[in-house]
């Protein structure tokens, strides 16, 4: 069947139908001079003109005024009568006045002849498009202007063969190097020169392409050559087709956290010696304490004994005091010193403190006056570490007041807060001391300081309880060489009234248990002067061999002893016929709040600490009804 034919009049309708279908494209013809002559579908869809609207008028009216007096339309018409084809994308008007992005394609027509008879124009909306892109430019000016302002964080582009090809102003700061000293440049030269030669850099490149990320800590150089503990993060970056386009690099500055790990380690380890040291220098303390017990028990020494027992007595009392600081100052910085809230007798705090710092004093010629309001003063708090608050106080006024000086105790109660102040006419503070001189091992001014031995922890270790039981602790001084005050104030104070009980009549026998023989037989020595019957024993099956023929009323019994500790002699002691009345001490060099825990658990009556106060002692003899 032969092909239907078509007249060129035909093809020409059918072309025209054709184009007026068209929906997404404004298709239109102007004349020479920019006339619109004809007006399709789409454009009467996209600029809102209908065709008797806009057929005879000039192809201006799409334009924004702007454009108009810029006469851009005619310099469009211009360029397609010279090149044959103009192609722009810009602003355009719809009929109510509108504005949409436009894509514009305009076509110059000629005859034969080649004379110029008009202008196909087609124009697309692209505003959609635009409003994308425009969105994805905003999103990407955002996270370039984000990544920018990062300051806590290098974070950088490198190109798949690792040059550097973005900076921000995190890596400006941590690196030391600018963006023009970096970028063109391989990253590699944030390396030390030993990573480098190793092949660091390339390595880690390969494990992030094969991991999808690679992360590692590490020493970096920063542009003084100096070095910096970094934490780095290296991520390949891919195409929409998952080609390689580089990499991100983010790196961070960890030498402080890194100084502070090491710092936490280096605490814990010294806090684990302290804790140790004071334990051992308590073991040999113990049987020289004893020792000093008894001379002071013998009823006629020489004066020449008198003097070196007493002198022996001063400085063991420092040496003590000095070990119990050690263990403190460790408990301290890891935040394992605990208290016992209860009731306290404040004049009892104040007495204990005054006598414990009384034999300082007294060898200084010092003059103590003690400002104390009658009637029974009560506070919430531990009594034990009260005294040491009040003691270190004490203490420190001593030391730095010269023979024959003043110090003052006052205490007085202002509400429900209780004051104590330690006031001394001593060297005084300079105001550079007055900042530092409750710092951890400070010593307040040099040449003062020089002077006086101690550890520097004193009055730290008193901050820090007075804090725990909520108060406060300043100090003041008018200068060098007129004296200081040290001043604190307890909550939760009131006035009452005391009552004590005595204590309860003797009993016939105790038991001494230790494997160090001098301990054990200094201490037995002890107890033989207070009137007390007294057996030893050096091992644990000797003690309870001991408590099957005669079972003792007491029995002090040291926690380290070798083949059978404490613990264990205490559990067979109380498996003895009448073993559950016997009263226990657990005496040893281990005296944290956790050993005293761990002794009570165990069955014991009551922790004591080597080397033994003669004080603590006594209590001890009284509370269990031994003591005549």
């Amino acid at each position: 069947m032969p092909p239907p034919q078509f007249s060129a009049q035909a093809s020409t309708d059918r072309f025209r139908l054709l184009v007026d279908a068209v929906q997404d494209y404004g298709i239109f013809m102007l004349d020479p001079d920019g006339v619109v002559v004809s007006w399709n579908t789409g454009a009467q869809r996209i600029k809102q003109y209908r065709p008797e609207e806009i057929l005879g008028r000039h192809f201006s009216l799409f334009y924004p005024p702007e454009a108009v007096a810029a006469d851009w339309p005619t310099e469009e018409l211009r360029r397609a009568a010279r090149d044959g084809r103009f192609e722009d994308e810009g602003w355009r008007l719809r009929k109510d006045g509108s504005r949409f992005w436009a894509s514009v394609v305009i076509t110059a027509l000629h005859d034969d002849n080649g004379q110029l008879t008009g202008y196909g124009k087609v124009t697309r909306d692209l505003s959609e498009r635009r409003l994308h892109e425009e969105a994805l430019r905003e999103s990407e000016q955002r996270f370039r202007l984000l990544v920018e302002g990062v300051r806590d964080y290098a974070i950088f582009m490198l190109s798949p063969e690792g040059i550097i090809e973005s900076w921000n102003s995190g890596a400006q700061l941590i690196k030391g190097f600018s963006a023009e000293e970096t970028i063109g440049r391989h990253f590699r030269m944030l390396y030390r020169p030993e990573d480098q030669e190793a092949g660091l850099p390339e390595a880690q490149l390969k494990s992030a392409l094969a991991a999808g990320r690679a992360e590692k800590e590490g020493w970096r150089v920063r542009r003084d050559s100096s070095v910096f503990w970094a934490n780095v993060v290296i991520a390949p970056v891919y195409d929409a087709d998952r080609q390689l386009r580089g990499f991100a690099k983010v790196t961070r500055d960890m030498t402080e956290r890194r100084r502070l790990h090491e710092l936490e380690s280096s605490s814990k380890r010294m806090s684990e010696f302290l804790a140790m040291l004071a334990h051992e220098l308590r073991n040999p303390l113990a049987p020289i304490r004893n020792a000093v017990t008894i001379l002071q028990l013998e009823p006629s020494p020489s004066p020449m004994v008198r003097s070196s027992r007493d002198m022996i007595d001063r400085q063991l009392s420092h040496m003590t005091r000095l070990v119990d600081d050690l263990l403190d100052v460790g408990r301290l910085t890891t935040g394992k010193i605990r208290f016992k809230a209860e009731q306290v007798a404040y004049a009892q705090v104040v007495a204990r403190s005054v006598e414990a710092v009384r034999p300082l004093m007294d060898a200084r010629r010092h003059q103590l006056t003690v400002d104390m309001p009658d009637g029974g003063l009560r506070v919430r708090g531990d009594a034990t570490r009260l005294a040491q608050v009040l003691q270190n106080l004490l203490t420190n006024a001593a030391k730095y007041t010269a023979e024959g000086g003043e110090i003052e105790l006052k205490v007085w109660l202002d509400g429900s807060n209780l004051h104590t102040s330690v006031r001394d006419n001593g060297v005084g503070l300079s105001t550079q001391a007055l900042v530092q001189i409750f710092e951890l091992f400070a010593q307040g001014d040099a040449h003062t300081a020089a002077r006086e031995s101690g550890l520097g922890i004193g009055l730290t270790l008193a901050r820090s309880l007075v804090e725990m039981h909520g108060g406060v602790l300043n100090a003041s001084s008018p200068g060098p060489g007129q004296g200081s005050t040290f001043s604190f104030f307890l909550p939760n104070a009131a006035s009452k009234g005391t009552s004590d009980t005595d204590a309860a009549p003797a009993a016939p026998l105790v038991m001494v248990v230790d494997d160090n023989r001098d301990a054990a037989n200094s201490l037995a020595e002890i107890l033989r002067l207070m009137e007390l019957q007294v057996k030893v024993a050096y091992d644990g099956p000797g003690a309870l061999e001991m408590a099957r023929e005669c079972l003792p009323r007491l029995v002090v019994l040291d926690i380290g002893m070798p083949d059978m500790n404490g613990y264990e002699v205490l559990a067979a002691l109380r498996a003895l016929p009448g073993g559950g009345n016997v009263t226990a001490a657990a005496l040893t060099g281990f005296g944290t709040d956790e050993d005293k825990g761990r002794a009570m658990a165990a069955g014991f009556d009551v922790h004591l600490t080597k080397p033994l106060d003669f004080a603590a002692l006594q209590k001890f003899l009284q509370t269990a009804g031994v003591a005549r």
